[in-house]
């Protein structure tokens, strides 16, 4: 799997990063997560549809669809010679979309995207027809839970991951790595979960810095010798 620095971090990574240490009233956090679809379906090779469902939800959830699936829909609705057929919308509500998948054939990717408090705020749905290509993400989500478990690199069985699949292992294993940052903060900090958050939440709005880099202070202070 390929490395990437932060500054030289991709967008669908970015994106997931980012809402992993965005305070969860920020009223940005809808429009992250759609972004993240967005992202996905247009990145990831395998993945034909890409789903976000918030929590908690009314079963409705935000769907992206490919570029590439967009314009041959766009092209097989054209009426018969018109040059050119009218754009569809790659991103959009669809209620049970999850159950309406199953009917379609399709293979799921389930990844949990969290928000700065810790809380998995949304479920990315990964959708794709091949159900080969799509095992490779399964196996990357899983490695970036537990190290100790093989990457898709490591399983000769399956197929490489392109780079828009490395990106999104990459940006969850991030978004992992900042969870945990933020939730030793919280531990040390002390009290309620609720009242460390809040606490944490405020320092960072009064410093001007992210959530991840008030967690990081305070892990500093409180284990590293002054």
């Amino acid at each position: 799997m390929t490395s990437r620095s932060v500054g030289t971090r991709q967008p669908l990574a970015a994106e997931m990063v980012a809402l992993a240490e965005t305070p969860d009233d920020l009223p940005d956090v809808h429009e992250r997560l759609e972004r993240v679809s967005q992202f996905a379906a247009d990145l990831i090779g395998a993945v034909d549809y890409a789903a976000v469902s918030e929590r908690p939800g009314d079963g409705s959830c935000t769907v992206a669809m490919s570029g590439e699936l967009a314009a041959a829909v766009s092209g097989a609705s054209a009426a018969p010679g018109t040059p050119d057929a009218e754009p569809v919308a790659t991103t959009m509500t669809w209620p049970n979309f999850r159950h309406e998948a199953a009917g379609m054939g399709l293979s799921i990717v389930s990844v949990p995207l969290f928000t700065g408090s810790g809380a998995a705020r949304a479920t990315l749905d990964l959708y794709g027809h091949d159900a080969a290509a799509m095992a490779p993400l399964t196996v990357g989500i899983c490695a970036a839970y537990d190290p100790d478990l093989p990457s898709p690199a490591d399983t000769a069985e399956l197929r490489p991951l392109d780079d828009g699949g490395e990106e999104l292992i990459a940006g969850f294993a991030e978004a992992l790595s900042v969870r945990a940052t933020i939730q030793l903060a919280l531990a040390l900090i002390g009290g309620p979960e609720e009242d460390a958050y809040l606490t944490l939440r405020l320092d960072a709005a009064q410093q001007g810095i992210s959530l991840s880099e008030a967690a990081a202070a305070v892990i500093s202070s409180k284990l590293l010798p002054a």
